[in-house]
């Protein structure tokens, strides 16, 4: 897991993580067209694409609505469930589960206004973002909020079965505004809110959603 303030956005709209990973493509299909390996050197420009669109960030337009709660990640809504107890919030809560493909958008924004009360990063297994197993055994990294009205949820990353790396930018006692950048999962995954018992959810299973732009539900 990488952890350090989200830098800012360069000219292009690529995920600053992201831009070694362009830069290195571009360089390796370059050199394969200069020395004539023009077939390899297609390939090559093939996947330099994949990934300038893998890393791609485009700007979001955030709902306004003071007790909207938006989505932390594009993805589709896989899991909507009530948990009598939890690892992040005491009590029962609300678990939403969101999964994100390779050819989503991967830049991960904070879902509701709030302080971060703690950090938790737990090493894990790789084992495919989709079954709901990952939530325990998986890679992932936690944010536990607590909002202006007292109110707390979690926001976990998680680590899938191509994806290996987390980036986390934020820290505990940090200040944090809704749609936000904030991290995001190199290469796939999936993230889980944890949410109050009385959080309305404005979502349904198999729901496509949009990183600071969707609304998942109503913070009552």
């Amino acid at each position: 897991m990488n952890k350090s303030k989200w830098p800012a956005r360069a000219v292009l709209p690529i995920a600053v993580p992201g831009l070694k990973f362009v830069f290195l493509t571009i360089l390796i299909t370059g050199m394969l067209f200069y020395f004539g390996w023009t077939v390899t050197g297609f390939i090559s420009l093939g996947l330099t694409l994949f990934v300038c669109g893998f890393f791609r960030d485009p700007d979001r337009q955030i709902p306004d609505g003071e007790k909207e709660l938006v989505s932390p990640a594009d993805g589709r809504v896989i899991i909507i469930e009530k948990l009598s107890t939890s690892e992040y919030l005491s009590g029962p809560c609300q678990k939403v589960s969101i999964f994100m493909n390779v050819f989503n958008v991967h830049v991960n924004r904070i879902p509701f206004d709030g302080v971060i009360e703690k950090v938790q990063y737990n090493p894990g297994k790789f084992v495919n973002a989709s079954f709901d197993k990952a939530s325990i055994h998986n890679e992932r990294n936690a944010l536990v909020v607590r909002t202006a009205a007292d109110k707390r949820f979690a926001v976990v990353q998680i680590a899938g079965l191509i994806a290996r790396r987390i980036v986390n930018c934020v820290q505990t006692g940090e200040q944090i505004k809704k749609g936000d950048r904030y991290g995001m999962i190199q290469f796939g995954s999936r993230l889980d809110l944890y949410l109050p018992l009385d959080f309305e959810v404005c979502v349904k299973i198999g729901d496509k959603t949009k990183a600071g732009t969707t609304v998942i539900g109503i913070m009552n």
